[in-house]
């Protein structure tokens, strides 16, 4: 696969996102309430940037795609409170979050977690992402926060 294969960068799908804004309940069924970032700075997977101070968000668990099984991990992550639009380049590396460092994770198949690769940057990201969705034992790809190790986004081959 070369550089002009087309990826797609996922945020968590507006479906998802509208039931959990609905009805006020994570994947886990927990009751949630609307948080004020006073300081802005934390992604939110719903657009995949940065809050900015003031936004009104929800912290909510959430199971990304890619693993199963074992590797299924659920875990906390921030969206809009309200409808932001979603992720609008959905072939671009997220700009608001290129500058962080990140785990690579790769999934195959199954579910099954392939390889994970600590990069410095979403320039490395990216270029990482397509060597890894090149594979054929990849199917999809997550990108992780290096610190806590959240779920960011998710990445596939258009």
């Amino acid at each position: 696969m070369g550089d002009d294969a087309k990826l797609v960068f996922e945020a968590i799908p507006q479906d998802e996102l509208d039931r959990i804004r609905t009805g006020l309940r994570d994947e886990t069924g927990r009751p949630l309430a609307v948080q004020v970032d006073e300081e802005g700075g934390n992604p939110v997977r719903c657009c995949l940037r940065e809050t900015e101070p003031g936004d009104r968000v929800l912290l909510i668990a959430y199971t990304p795609p890619g693993g199963s099984g074992a590797y299924a991990e659920r875990g906390p992550v921030f969206v809009h409170a309200e409808d932001c639009g979603g992720y609008a380049t959905p072939h671009d590396y997220p700009p608001a979050l290129s500058y962080r460092r990140q785990v690579v994770r790769a999934y195959g198949q199954g579910g099954t977690l392939v390889e994970g690769v600590l990069v410095a940057d979403g320039k490395e990201g990216e270029a990482v992402t397509r060597d890894l969705l090149a594979r054929p034992d990849v199917a999809l790809v997550q990108l992780r926060n290096v610190e806590a190790g959240c779920y960011n986004f998710a990445v596939r081959l258009a």
